[in-house]
């Protein structure tokens, strides 16, 4: 789901960094009107770093080989510190690993940040009653751990499918982009169950983890 260099057009990338731009200002102004955001900056940092590591860690399933993104738990844990967290991660795979680059990094992190602060919006859906009960919850985790992964998929998959370089066999490239979105579903699959019992596991030992919304009155 990383873009590397070279292949987007300028334009592209361009505006890539003025939209990841935008979103890291806005993110940080909601950031600045929480009570407690001093608290909230070492699990920040211990979770970019775990974003940072987790594109190490590939999981094979023939004929596709997958690492977890976890943008989907970043959003439900850290709120507003998502996107800034998720895009401080990609530089730095950039610089060490090459896993993305630098051209593409306002892009890449458009494509894991968006999904993670709608996966923090959609997990706020938690304060209603339909969701009290914890079959109804688990579902809800579910769906915020898997549905951030996968409208990164999309978003990647648009993108793609419409800067492919004419240096390239286009209808080759389409069919592998397009394919590859079987293994983006089932990552999907396998990062919502993750995410369900990391929430499970907060909830019983230290549940001010999940506690990221105290704003300034």
């Amino acid at each position: 789901m990383h873009i590397p260099d070279g292949i987007l057009p300028p334009v592209v990338s361009i505006s890539g960094y003025a939209v990841t731009g935008g979103i890291t200002w806005f993110s940080l102004r909601q950031i600045s009107k929480q009570s407690n955001y001093q608290e909230q900056i070492p699990k920040a940092s211990l979770l970019t770093a775990t974003f940072f590591v987790s594109s190490l860690i590939h999981i094979p399933i023939p004929p596709f080989s997958i690492h977890l993104v976890l943008n989907g738990l970043m959003g439900l844990v850290l709120g507003y510190f998502a996107f800034p967290a998720i895009l401080i991660g990609l530089f730095f795979q950039a610089v060490f690993f090459q896993h993305g680059g630098l051209s593409t990094l306002g892009i890449n992190a458009v494509i894991m940040g968006i999904p993670s602060l709608l996966a923090y919006y959609l997990w706020t859906a938690r304060k209603f009653s339909l969701f009290k009960s914890p079959i109804n919850q688990n579902i809800l985790t579910f769906l915020v751990g898997s549905i951030a992964v996968f409208l990164s998929a999309l978003i990647f998959v648009f993108i793609t499918l419409n800067t492919i370089s004419s240096d390239f066999n286009i209808d080759t490239e389409k069919t592998a982009i397009l394919t590859s979105l079987i293994g983006y579903g089932i990552q999907a699959i396998i990062e919502g169950i993750l995410t369900v019992m990391l929430v499970n596991f907060f909830e019983r030992v230290k549940p001010e983890i999940l506690e990221i919304d105290k704003t300034v009155s």
